[in-house]
């Protein structure tokens, strides 16, 4: 654990001001509201954790803006946004793994015909980097990876365990992949032909900007020709996948579970929430948010936030959701009435 924290300390180390002292001289951990003791620090991210905040036994909390009142020995240091300004202190006191130490593991493979600097790049047992490929300075290319020929990885770069780039695939710089995910997987394309399903080449290729993340056993399937992308800053959750010739815009999330059909588009700051399905050849606008198992069968307008299957504002859609639960009691009401009017 790294050295403990004062009050000036933490209030310097997350930018905050210190809105109230508290009991404790130092604080050497941390830990969530309902866990936390005396030394320990923590924070008050959403307001459904209020009722733990307000019983904890936190040494100090991060809070914020405006939030003037806690419980009895906490310090409170405000700051913008707790829940960011927490993770400086997470950094501060996690144990850190081992220092990153450039070099070929003996049980790497890598192809004479790579492009690299071994002194300069992290090849772990059991990777393999096919002829052609070539990887930035920074990167690290974690045990059992398959980084495929003529494929590109940027500089800073992070590919844990058994994450695979196919062939001629671009990955810019500060890309992470989470263990499992699969770049470049052909897409699914099938002509019925004489009675049977008869494969379609897809010659095409993945693209992923600066600073995407690729949540583990996601796969991204390579466009049919083209490109499939996915835009600087976006982040990718696990178990998503993204067809061939999807387009996805900058600073994208994409959660769990989710499916987009091929040659969709997300615009930029586009939010897809948990189980959300969406029909290929449509487009989504920019900041458009589509809620949980939402499903999308025709282009949406950005700046809405859309509810239901299909797609639809989220009132209306939450409107029809109310609906829906009320239809047993509807029918028992309608059948009611016919006796009623049969008696008659």
């Amino acid at each position: 654990m790294a050295f403990a924290l004062t009050l000036s300390e933490l209030a310097r180390l997350t930018g905050g001001d210190i809105v109230r002292g508290g009991l404790a001289s130092s604080y050497s951990g941390m830990a969530a509201l309902d866990a936390a003791g005396p030394e320990d620090i923590s924070f008050l991210g959403n307001e459904k954790y209020r009722p733990q905040f307000l019983t904890t036994q936190a040494g100090a909390v991060l809070v914020p803006a405006g939030e003037t009142e806690g419980p009895e020995g906490s310090a409170l240091i405000a700051v913008e946004n707790p829940s960011f300004a927490f993770g400086a202190v997470v950094k501060h006191f996690a144990v850190s793994g081992r220092p990153f130490q450039p070099g070929i593991h003996p049980r790497a493979v890598v192809d004479p015909e790579a492009v690299l600097d071994a002194t300069k790049v992290r090849v772990q047992a059991g990777a393999v980097v096919m002829a052609g490929a070539s990887v930035g300075d920074g990167s690290d290319i974690g045990p059992n990876v398959v980084v495929g020929e003529d494929a590109v990885i940027g500089r800073d770069c992070k590919l844990h365990a058994n994450s695979t780039v196919r062939e001629r695939c671009v990955l810019g710089d500060r890309v992470i992949l989470q263990p499992g995910a699969v770049i470049g997987s052909d897409g699914y394309g099938y002509e019925f032909v004489n009675g049977r399903h008869v494969k379609i080449d897809q010659v095409g290729i993945v693209e992923l900007g600066d600073d995407v993340e690729i949540g583990s056993n996601t796969s991204i399937d390579r466009a049919r020709f083209g490109k499939t992308v996915v835009g600087e800053g976006s982040k990718i959750d696990n178990l998503v996948q993204l067809a061939h010739n999807v387009v996805i815009g900058k600073h994208c999330l994409v959660i769990s579970q989710s499916g987009i059909a091929g040659s969709s588009r997300l615009g930029n700051y586009v939010t897809v929430a948990a189980q959300v399905g969406m029909v290929g050849h449509v487009t989504v606008g920019d900041k458009a948010v589509l809620a949980a198992r939402t499903g999308v069968t025709r282009s949406l307008e950005g700046g809405i936030t859309y509810y239901g299957d299909p797609a639809l504002p989220f009132a209306e859609g939450q409107k029809l959701r109310a609906y829906a639960r009320r239809l047993p009691k509807l029918v028992e009401d309608v059948k009611a009435l016919k006796k009623a009017a049969d008696l008659k």
